[in-house]
């Protein structure tokens, strides 16, 4: 159950002592299994952004041509001290994302290995600052956007989950785990039936979604208003890119402590764990190729939208 391994990590990224190197120790001794950390510090701090990938028994790091599955755990921090005590809200998509590495490498070394690669990315910082949002405060980075893009959207992935507390809006209002439609240089695709259909089968209940504006897809930084950084991986990279937003019923800070659920975030976990058996033996799309063609074909590039500011 991915539960365990929720509960697992959740416990080691609760301290104002964790960084990056003890979050690579967790795959210590689990075969086959790469686990990087880089630290990066900046005018607002430090953080460790962390690597894990899990090779598929047909990979492309195995000479194989199985797509491969990027994982990203998206937050500002994991703690906001000395302001708040304890984790954030706001990690609860570092906590997710070590969780997926850490069920997919035990399972690998229990003998169940998925087809295609899994690369996971987050980072791990316990006193990140707070900054003001509407409805409720964000918690900042230690490093800018573009930063977190080039450590965290990895080249040579096929399609990526990106996982990120959704919980300071009052436009998602569910407690639990919701989808993003399907984004694609620049285009907000329709949601994708094979993710809806796996999300059903791994919560047990109707599907929810949530919506997204053009807004969103652009990238931090060019003054228009973004509900979060959930979709910001779409504007440093040409596959698609599809959002899992950890929610709640009310509106929760992102600087919040004593505010993530743990069956929440694993529910999470087992959605993305689920997607990624199904994506390496290529029974999940993120989107249809064919209409993604013709909308090119009609409308052009969007590709526009994913800089800050285009040229003329």
């Amino acid at each position: 159950m991915s539960l365990q391994q929720t509960l697992q990590v959740f416990e080691l990224l609760d301290s104002a002592y964790v960084d990056g190197q003890q979050v690579v120790d967790l795959f210590a001794g689990l075969p086959g299994i790469s686990a990087t950390t880089t630290r990066v510090s900046g005018a607002k701090g430090r953080t460790d952004f962390v690597r894990i990938t899990v090779p598929g028994a047909q990979g492309k790091s195995r000479g194989g041509s199985a797509p491969t599955l990027g994982i990203i755990g998206r937050l500002g921090g994991i703690g906001a001290r000395p302001t708040r005590i304890g984790l954030v809200s706001d990690a609860d998509g570092a906590v997710a994302a070590v969780s997926c590495a850490l069920k997919l490498a035990q399972m690998q070394g229990k003998g169940d290995v998925l087809d295609g690669d899994v690369v996971i990315t987050t980072h791990i910082c316990p006193d990140a600052p707070t900054r003001p949002h509407e409805p409720v405060d964000f918690m900042d980075s230690p490093c800018d956007d573009l930063t977190m893009n080039e450590n965290e959207v990895v080249e040579g992935v096929d399609a990526i989950l990106s996982i990120d507390t959704t919980k300071g809006n009052r436009i998602l209002n569910h407690k639990g785990f919701a989808l993003s439609p399907t984004v694609k240089e620049g285009y907000i695709l329709r949601v994708s039936e094979d993710l809806l259909r796996i999300m059903e089968m791994t919560s047990g209940k109707p599907a929810v979604t949530f919506p997204i504006t053009t807004q969103d897809i652009t990238p931090y930084g060019n003054g228009v208003y973004h509900l979060n950084s959930i979709l910001q991986p779409s504007t440093a990279t040409d596959v698609p890119v599809v959002g899992v937003a950890i929610c709640s019923e009310s509106v929760v800070p992102g600087c919040g402590t004593g505010a993530s659920h743990e069956v929440d975030i694993a529910d999470a976990v087992r959605f993305a764990v689920e997607v990624a058996k199904e994506f390496g033996r290529g029974t999940c799309a993120f989107y249809d190729r064919q209409e993604y063609a013709l909308l090119l074909s009609l409308y052009g590039s969007l590709g526009h939208l994913r800089t800050r500011k285009p040229t003329a």
